[in-house]
């Protein structure tokens, strides 16, 4: 049988061994589905059932490789791989780097497995930054490149590793695999190492997946914990990148965290991506963006890698793509958004355990206190056992006991008469006097005897008893010393260990609404088709292969498909458009006749709700209904339409007019109010409506840096169809935006609110050629634009901003030679008029100024918006069917209560 070239390494690089003992199938055979037995053929022969053989065998197979493979100790955090690595590198450690190849080979005497799972292992070990001093390249976990040979890279303990890892006289020991050798059980671990590093391992069974923590914050937590305070744990990861916690669960299992790439975007052709997801490196981020784009799911130009100690991913885009929704859809459709899910499975007692990271940290604590404890029991004892010997040491030389052993002649004769010797001066001590101590008297030389000095005896034994009192002292307050050791191992080891990750909540992409248009949509109206692929028929829409299709039939059936290359949905189309089921303000406009020569009904209505590819009848249900009239609506306007009546029996009025604002909007279920009981012969648009829809409020979530309509944030404003947003950045950047909800914010942005064209803006900012402060007001003139209101000297800079009708402003002068001038308070409506966008301003002071601060603005009355129409939605309880009818003149007409 194959012994190391069969073995099958893990997620963590150790291997899953499928070798058995060559001798345990010596004189036996498979046949068929039994077992049979020939060691003794003369003896009749047992049979074993395969069921009894899985049984047997293959849970001792899964229990070996959960417990001495894929899943680490609750006690030191580390996989026994990893533990036999770091125990040979502090038996090889002499202060200098040893070849990894040297101590792979090294653990091999423990390790009952290949050198290359130990290689492997040894690598994320030292690529954590934590435990190992690497020297050579060790790959990179940014770029994915793999780290060179064994023999070219070299390591050693790092100090921080020397100083938690190891304490010989507190370890658990065992015998190796071959029995030839002293190995940790566990590693006297006195910090979280299992939270810091994280651990990820698949076993027959069951896997695990402890996500990394910050060193800092795990610091901070464990001294939460001894003084009793509560406390909160999130991963961190050394890919830095933006994360979402909300749901991490403690790290158990069914939570997930979000994370994110660090996107940025540097002009209106170009994004860039500084971090990125933690489980992903830049050769497969880049490698799912271009799938992305090969898909047709984005529209990117071309991708420059400049990745070297830092991430730096250039994505260069089409004139005219949209940066922020590209932005969206690489969250949507590339790892530059990933879900990890963490799975909190250790073992304890030999048993795995399923628990979350905060019960990990206490665990971890309470060891690190318990290993502490111990630690200061054994040296309390060394300390009482130099005292005693000190102090034994000293009544030997100051008492003369030495001079009793001139007469003896026998060993046993010198033993007894120094114990003799030293009876009348020992009650002081705390211990008795044992013949191993006589016997180490005993070997003390002439020539220390010689120079004995009895006040240096005295000060030795007198800080051996000040040390006993401090460790005492500390045993008696260990808590106090624990949190002191945590500090230490902060203050030591914790600068540049800050948190990387940024914590944020995500907001939800909806990949409909971010998906490039790459395909384009077409009906056959007569035939009843729709789909991409009837080239020959009208063109509707460009679309995307994840979009709905909402199509509307001439007899009054309504059907939302999935777009296809060819679907049938209904003959005689009257409108179809891609689907928004998120979509409240779309409203249609819609008459139809109930039967072939029934009486006609108006209704308005929007669609929600919906289940694909089935058909709702928004007519009464009758057979030979149909559509007389029908419009659609993106912002829920009401036109008002002419009825032109065929000329039936008595009818007095054949034409008159219906405003549509008069309508309540009801569900697509609704009937509809009657408009005439005679036919009608044709239907003119009289004139284009206004939105019926109440202004839409906007509001800004500065966690996720998003407009929203769910109250979440500040409020912006209300928003009618023309209305904009103004964006001021700290750059001296100004523009005027449509208020999408799509729309990405830089982190510098320092206005952002509902933009009034007469309203003046108000900057003092510093010319970097002139080196000069400048005060401006100004309008914002150009709409959907992005430009500098300051000049373009790479050392211009704003100092304060302001979109109040009076601002005013205080200037903090520098001090020079020692005098002091007084703070100078501007007005700045009356020291500069309104002048021109691009105008330079007016020079504000000659003097160097320390800051510009900007105070409470003076009093004014902004005027009143004037708003043309206020018209406003009613809802579905407003007007029943019997609320509205025909007058004399033929308008429709309201009775409301």
């Amino acid at each position: 049988m194959k012994d190391e070239e069969d073995d099958i390494t893990n997620a963590e690089g150790q291997e899953d061994d499928h070798t058995f003992d060559e001798n345990q199938n010596e004189g036996k055979s498979f046949e068929g589905q039994h077992f049979y037995d020939n060691e003794d053929e003369d003896s009749q022969d047992t049979i074993t059932k395969v069921t009894g053989m899985y049984k047997d065998w293959f849970l001792d197979y899964a229990s070996y490789v959960i417990l001495e493979r894929a899943v680490p100790a609750i006690e030191d955090g580390f996989k026994p791989v990893q533990r036999r690595i770091m125990h040979s590198l502090k038996e090889l450690d002499d202060g200098r780097y040893n070849k990894v190849a040297n101590v792979v080979g090294h653990t091999m005497q423990y390790h009952p497995h290949g050198d290359q799972s130990i290689g492997d292992a040894m690598v994320q070990i030292g690529q954590k930054e934590l435990l190992i001093d690497c020297q050579g390249n060790w790959g990179n976990i940014l770029t994915g490149d793999g780290a060179a040979a064994s023999r070219y890279i070299e390591a050693r303990l790092s100090k921080f590793a020397l100083e938690v890892l190891y304490s010989p006289k507190i370890t658990d020991w065992g015998v190796s695999y071959d029995g030839r050798r002293a190995e940790p059980n566990n590693l006297p671990v006195k910090f979280p190492l299992l939270l810091a590093q994280g651990a990820e391992g698949i076993a027959v069974g069951l896997s695990t997946k402890v996500l990394p923590h910050n060193f800092n914050e795990l610091i901070d937590s464990s001294i939460k914990i001894l003084k009793g305070k509560p406390f909160t744990l999130y991963p961190d990861f050394m890919t830095a990148g933006i994360a979402d916690v909300s749901n991490y669960n403690d790290g158990m299992r069914g939570g997930r965290v979000r994370v994110r790439a660090k996107i940025s975007q540097i002009d209106k052709n170009t994004l860039a991506i500084t971090q990125i997801p933690f489980s992903t490196n830049t050769s497969s981020l880049i490698d799912s963006i271009l799938k992305a784009n090969d898909k047709g799911k984005i529209k990117i130009k071309k991708i420059e890698d400049n990745t070297a100690a830092d991430v730096e991913i250039l994505i260069h885009l089409f004139p005219g793509v949209s940066p922020d929704k590209t932005i969206d859809a690489l969250f949507a459709f590339t790892a530059c958004e990933t879900s990890v899910a963490p799975l909190g499975c250790v073992i304890e007692d030999n048993k795995p355990l399923f628990i979350g990271v905060s019960e990990m940290l206490k665990i971890s604590t309470d060891r690190t206190v318990s290993l502490l404890k111990s630690e200061l029991e054994i040296q309390l004892a060394e300390l009482e056992e130099q005292w005693h010997f000190a102090s034994l040491e000293r009544i030997f030389i100051e008492k003369k006991v030495y001079r009793l052993i001139e007469e003896e002649t026998t060993k046993e004769g010198v033993y007894l008469a120094v114990d003799e010797g030293l009876k009348p001066h020992i009650k002081h001590l705390k211990r008795e006097v044992t013949q191993d101590d006589i016997t180490r008297l005993l070997e003390i030389r002439i020539m220390r005897i010689s120079r004995f000095d009895s006040n240096k005896a005295q000060d030795k034994i007198e800080a051996l008893e000040g040390d006993i009192e401090q460790v005492k002292y500390d045993l008696e307050h260990l808590v106090d010393f624990a949190i002191a050791y945590f500090t230490r191992l902060k203050e030591k080891y914790g600068k540049g260990r800050e948190r990387q990750t940024e914590l944020r909540i995500f907001d939800d992409i909806e990949a409909t609404k971010v998906v490039l248009r790459n395909t384009k949509l077409y009906v056959n109206r007569e035939e009843g088709f729709v789909g991409t692929s009837l080239k020959k028929d009208e063109y509707v829409t460009d679309c995307s292969d994840i979009d709905d299709v909402i199509v509307f039939m001439r007899d009054g059936k309504m059907m939302i498909t999935k777009v296809d290359a060819k679907t049938f949905v209904g003959k005689d189309i009257i409108h179809v458009a891609i689907f928004d089921k998120s979509d409240k303000r779309t409203i249609y406009n819609m008459i139809y006749r109930d039967g072939k020569s029934g009486p006609s009904y108006i209704k308005r209505f929007n669609v929600s709700g919906v289940t694909r590819d089935k058909a709702y009848d928004l007519t009464n249900e009758t057979a030979g209904s149909q559509v007389l009239y029908f419009s659609c609506n993106p912002n829920g306007e009401a036109e008002v339409i002419t009825i032109l009546l065929r000329q039936v029996g008595s009818v007095k009025k054949l034409k008159f007019d219906i405003d549509f604002a008069n309508l309540a909007i009801k569900g697509r279920a609704s009937k509809g109010n009657l408009v005439t009981k005679y036919p009608i012969k044709k239907i003119e648009l009289k004139e284009k409506g206004i939105s019926t829809l109440l202004p839409r409020k906007i509001w800004y979530d500065d966690t996720v840096q998003r407009l929203n309509v769910d109250a979440r944030g500040e409020l912006l404003g209300e928003f009618r169809p023309n209305d904009k947003i103004l964006v001021v950045s700290q750059s001296g950047k100004l523009k005027v935006i449509t208020p999408e909800l799509s729309t990405h914010f830089d982190e510098d942005m320092v206005v952002l609110e509902k933009w009034i064209p007469k309203k003046p803006i108000s900057a003092i900012y510093f010319d970097g050629e002139k080196e000069r402060y400048y005060i401006k007001r100004f309008l914002a003139e150009t709409e959907n634009k992005e430009e500098s209101f300051i000049t373009e000297n790479p050392n211009s800079q704003l100092e304060i901003v302001s979109t109040d009708y009076r601002p005013v402003a205080e200037l903090v002068f520098t001090k020079i030679k020692g005098v002091q001038k007084e703070n100078m308070v501007v007005d700045i409506e009356s020291f500069i008029a309104v002048k021109g966008f691009k105008a330079l301003g007016n020079q504000l002071t000659t003097d160097k100024l320390k800051q510009v601060n900007l105070l409470d603005s003076l009093p004014y009355e902004a005027p009143e918006e004037v708003i043309p129409e206020d018209l406003q939605v009613q809802t579905e309880m407003d007007v029943d069917d019997s609320d509205i009818q025909l007058d004399d003149d033929g308008q429709i007409t309201l009775t409301l209560e």
